[in-house]
């Protein structure tokens, strides 16, 4: 099997989530290598308090990702691509190799920090399900004021949209979404409008800060939020990283050229599952998993073979 790394974003995290993670020196490395930089134990940081913080979230899965995604390359697991959705692209970035971990760490804490201190109440992200791109962004663009601004966010499906904003703005769109026929429309439990200009002071920072790291060229190719294209230089990354904060996801169109590029198993990295239903859903052709303790000892006698 050609298979391919995914990595979820903000919203995948669940109290207990480190302390659940596959059996195998690589994780108790990363764990201790990211406590390391943190100067503080990363364990503490999946419990449910601690989870009330972006940057506590943000932190726990790069953490999981990373972790994960290590275990699984030392058992022989073999990768074609990998793709990471929001924060899920900095793990992606550092099982690539086009980053170090250390970097990532220093970039997600300062990322989830500014997004906190901007945003603090009355914002974030929501979902419309059974409408397509066109039509959300046609009720966006009716909704949309200086006042309570709301944008168009990640195209996570054909038919699943999410948007991003004032809470105001977005209660607008949904209450529109719901009289054209979405089947679901509601708020997520995210307390920060990610993947919209409300954040490009974010970008700015990041941009600064990548400038000074030494990126490499992936292992693998990377599949790029912004414009989901798979991409093959340290620039590409460092360019995604930045951007992809202030700007919508394509997620559908990166799984889409995941399996363009031959990839026919998908692994998403835990605690998430999202995605993973995502590709069964709407990628034809691929098997999609969760990495489970089960699933991990599976895949990897099937490397071993």
């Amino acid at each position: 099997m050609n298979t391919a790394f995914l990595f979820p974003g903000q919203g995948a995290q669940r109290p207990g989530m480190l302390h659940e993670l596959v059996d195998d020196p690589a994780v108790q490395l990363t764990l201790d290598e990211i406590s390391d930089v943190l100067r503080s134990d990363v364990r503490l940081l999946d419990s449910p308090e601690a989870l009330n913080s972006t940057v506590s979230v943000q932190l726990a899965l790069l953490a999981s990702g990373v972790a994960t995604g290590r275990a699984l390359q030392r058992g022989g697991v073999t990768c074609c691509a990998v793709a990471g959705l929001s924060v899920g692209a900095f793990a992606a970035a550092v099982v690539a190799e086009a980053i170090s971990l250390k970097d990532a760490v220093i970039l997600v804490r300062s990322r989830a920090e500014k997004m906190e201190k901007l945003y603090p109440v009355g914002y974030g992200l929501a979902a419309v399900v059974g409408l397509n791109e066109r039509q959300v962004t046609a009720i966006v663009d009716s909704v949309h004021t200086a006042a309570s601004p709301v944008f168009v966010g990640n195209i996570n499906a054909p038919r699943q949209i999410v948007i991003a904003g004032s809470i105001e703005g977005m209660q607008k769109v949904l209450e529109e979404g719901r009289r054209h026929g979405a089947r679901k429309a509601e708020l997520l439990h995210v307390s920060v409008p990610s993947h919209c200009p409300l954040l490009s002071s974010v970008a700015d920072s990041l941009r600064l800060q990548l400038n000074s790291m030494q990126l490499k060229a992936p292992k693998f190719p990377y599949i790029a939020n912004v414009n989901a294209r798979a991409v093959r230089s340290a620039s590409a990354v460092a360019k995604d990283l930045a951007d992809n904060i202030a700007h919508g996801v394509r997620w559908h169109d990166a799984t889409i050229v995941a399996e363009e590029l031959g990839c026919n198993l998908f692994l998403e990295m835990p605690p998430g599952h999202t995605l993973a239903d995502l590709a069964e859903e709407n990628v034809p052709g691929v098997t999609a998993s969760v990495v489970t303790s089960d699933l991990f000892r599976h895949v990897l006698r099937l490397a071993a073979a």
